[in-house]
């Protein structure tokens, strides 16, 4: 039964138990408490009074006459009767009552303890006496030479200080109920308070469903992170932790890391700060290209002073497109291939018209002269790529790029020098940076009044790539110069494909492969890229050699000025 309880009832119970015992305690020692100090109260007072009356000079007059009754007993009545006492007795020092307010009494011994106070002393005791359980106190009378010749009780019965203490009663009730309604309004205003929080669920309940959320946390592939209010990364599952390259989650979950302690890439963790609500977005960190998802996380119902729905930070969704961005780009390089074997198959239509028509007129020699020159230039480009980079699909994709800028009308130069070695590159990283700086050259030469030029330059050796892009364009923008490999910016306008990832994924491939990135802003837009041999070179490059020159200004970091948008 108990297991069926949520913890607001429990919580409830459970405060209910400890204020009843609380005031269980409380109360005895306050009812004990209360008692002692009404006896102690009643024996100082009685303590006064019989004080004052033995120091009364009367009292030690009536003593040395033949009759103290007589004149003490009057006077004993009328004190009584002022002070609110039981009794007054004034005896002798061999216990003869004097004064009793029974006259019947008179004569008779006192019946308690007197030793105490013959020998001078005032005590205060609890005993009975004729008119039952009484306290009382006993005072000595003096004479000037010190001498006890009368002895002064004065007290009340025990009936009349419980009456004194049952008026006390009604405090320490009112105290212990005030004490009960009170705990009892806060353990319900708890339990209320957990019971929204908690939505009515049990320990058992709440151990199962986290051992539920711990199970698909670590199982889902996509990565999930739950950042808080305060930037903290409060949780974060296996595939996030690989994708980001964080530590496997088991840290302290008292003390979440903060967004700057971890090792994120600044669009990332500008992003993840923000909290704004973030859908199929695309961000570019390390070697990998992430689509993130971001929304806030609220509670499952209005709650708080004015029934708000609480906000206790942001959730984000993470999934891997390296792949599918790298088989992106493949298919872009085939659509490039494509299209410029379109492109020279409309050339090549031009031309073997132009030599059918000479053929046709009998100038068989310009025939022959026009088509051994046109031969001559296709197969010189051809060869100073293989010579260049011994990489077919890289000679492939420059002729392919040059026939689409003939086609634009633009004139693509292409000059290769080297070792006729890639380095050891990989293929999909040269197509990925020369393929979408040979894109933006050509639109912006495109763009740009004539002449319309773009000029290529590649050169190879055993210590790695050198690629050169210059482009006759409008030239740097130096308001873009923060942006312009960020991913999403771009100074195009809008394709149905999207715009701003070219620009980024070459420096997303420069910055993986450990290379460098250097743009100059005359006379156009020049791209420098140096991609670092993947394998050891066999021999050192001379200091004085171009390829090394080239290099020394191609390491910088940066920009010398701002450029146009991918």
């Amino acid at each position: 039964m108990i297991h069926r309880w949520s913890i607001a009832r429990r919580l409830f119970v459970a405060n209910l138990l400890i204020v009843v015992s609380f005031i269980a305690v409380v109360g005895t020692a306050a009812y004990v408490d209360a008692r002692d100090r009404t006896y102690s109260e009643a024996g100082l007072r009685m303590t006064g009074i019989a004080t004052s009356i033995a120091s009364n000079p009367l009292v030690l007059q009536a003593a040395g006459t033949r009759d103290p009754s007589s004149i003490l007993q009057p006077y004993a009545l009328d004190v009584m009767e002022e002070a609110h006492v039981d009794f007054i007795t004034i005896m002798a020092p061999d216990r003869t009552r004097w004064t009793h307010p029974r006259n019947e009494e008179l004569g008779k011994p006192y019946i308690g303890s007197i030793d105490a106070a013959l020998r001078g002393e005032t005590f205060t005791e609890v005993t009975s006496g004729t008119l039952g359980p009484s306290v009382r106190t006993i005072v000595p009378v003096k004479d000037d030479a010190g001498t006890v010749r009368a002895l002064v009780a004065a007290g009340v019965t025990v009936g009349t200080v419980d009456v004194a203490f049952a008026a006390r009663l009604p405090a320490l009730a009112a105290i212990g109920l005030a004490l009960l309604v009170g705990g009892s309004l806060a353990s319900w205003l708890l339990g209320r308070y957990l019971r929204r929080v908690t939505r009515g669920w049990g320990p058992e309940q709440l151990s199962q469903l986290f051992a539920y959320y711990e199970s698909v946390l670590h199982s889902v592939r996509e990565g999930l992170i739950l950042i808080d209010t305060r930037g903290r990364v409060v949780m974060y599952n296996d595939q996030a932790a690989e994708l980001l390259g964080l530590a496997q989650t088991g840290s302290d979950p008292t003390r979440p890391p903060s967004l700057s302690d971890l090792p994120l890439d600044e669009g990332l963790r500008n992003l993840f700060e923000s909290g704004r609500p973030a859908n199929d977005e695309i961000v570019l960190t390390g070697s990998r290209v992430l689509v993130v998802n971001q929304g806030p996380a609220k509670g499952p119902e209005p709650f708080g002073p004015r029934g708000r729905t609480p906000v206790y930070g942001t959730v984000a969704t993470l999934r891997d497109r390296t792949e599918i961005e790298a088989l992106g780009n493949e298919l872009e390089t085939m659509r490039t291939l494509s299209d410029a074997l379109r492109a020279q198959t409309h050339e090549h239509a031009n031309r073997l018209h132009t030599m059918v028509s000479l053929l046709e007129l009998g100038r068989t020699q310009e025939a022959l002269d026009f088509a051994t020159k046109d031969l001559e230039l296709s197969q010189q480009l051809t060869d100073d790529m293989v010579s260049s980079v011994d990489e077919p699909v890289l000679g492939a994709l420059v002729m392919g790029k040059a026939a689409e800028a003939h086609e634009r009308g633009v004139h693509l130069e292409v000059t290769a020098l080297g070792s006729g070695t890639s380095a050891g590159i990989a293929v999909q990283d040269l197509v990925t940076v020369l393929g979408n700086l040979l894109d933006n050259a050509i639109d912006a030469a495109a763009d740009a009044p004539p002449p319309r030029r773009v000029e290529l330059t590649v050169e190879s050796d055993v210590e790695g790539l050198d690629i050169a892009v210059h482009d006759s364009g409008a030239g740097i923008d130096p308001a873009s110069a923060e942006n312009m490999f960020r991913h999403g910016f771009s100074t195009k306008p809008a394709g149905p494909g999207g715009r701003g990832i070219g620009l980024a994924l070459v420096r997303q491939a420069v910055q993986r492969l450990g290379g460098s990135l250097v743009i100059n802003g005359r006379r156009g837009a020049k791209f420098e890229v140096f991609l670092p041999a993947a394998v050891a070179p066999e021999a050192a490059v001379p200091e004085n050699s171009p390829g090394a020159r080239n290099r020394d200004t191609g390491t910088a970091a940066g920009t010398d000025a701002a450029g146009k948008g991918a």
